[in-house]
C-alpha cells in the first residue's frame, strides 16, 4: 500500500512565513532575560530564519553572473557555462562555511 503525502495549501508565502517566524522568535527572546540559554537559542533561531530567508531569495535569483572582465574573453555558450560554475562554486563556498559555523556552535 502506498502512503499518500498530504498536501497543505499555504496561504502566504514562504519568505512571509519566514519573517513571521523571526519576528515571533526576536519577540520570545526579548521576553527573556538577558543572557539566558533560552534568550541566546531563539535569537539562534531567528537568525537562521532571516538566513533561510536570505538564501531563498538568493536561490530564487535570476542567478550569479560571471565577473564582466570574463565575459567578453569567452563566447556565449562558455560564458553561461561559466555562470553555471559560479553559482556551483558559490553554492558550495556557502555550504561550507554554513557547516563550519554550525561545528563552532557545537563547541
Amino acid at each position: 500500500m502506498v502512503q499518500r503525502r498530504k498536501r497543505i495549501k499555504h496561504e502566504k508565502t514562504f519568505e512571509e512565513r519566514l519573517r513571521e517566524e523571526a519576528i515571533r522568535f526576536r519577540e520570545a527572546a526579548n521576553e527573556q532575560p538577558l543572557g539566558s540559554h533560552a534568550r541566546d537559542l531563539l535569537l539562534r533561531r531567528a537568525r537562521q530564519a532571516e538566513t533561510a530567508s536570505h538564501m531563498n531569495r538568493w536561490l530564487s535569483s535570476p542567478g550569479l553572473q560571471p565577473p564582466k572582465a570574463l565575459e567578453g574573453l569567452l563566447g556565449d555558450q562558455k560564458s553561461s557555462s561559466l555562470a553555471t560554475w559560479f553559482s556551483a562554486k558559490a553554492w558550495s563556498t556557502m555550504a561550507k562555511d554554513q557547516a563550519a559555523q554550525d561545528v563552532t556552535c557545537l563547541c
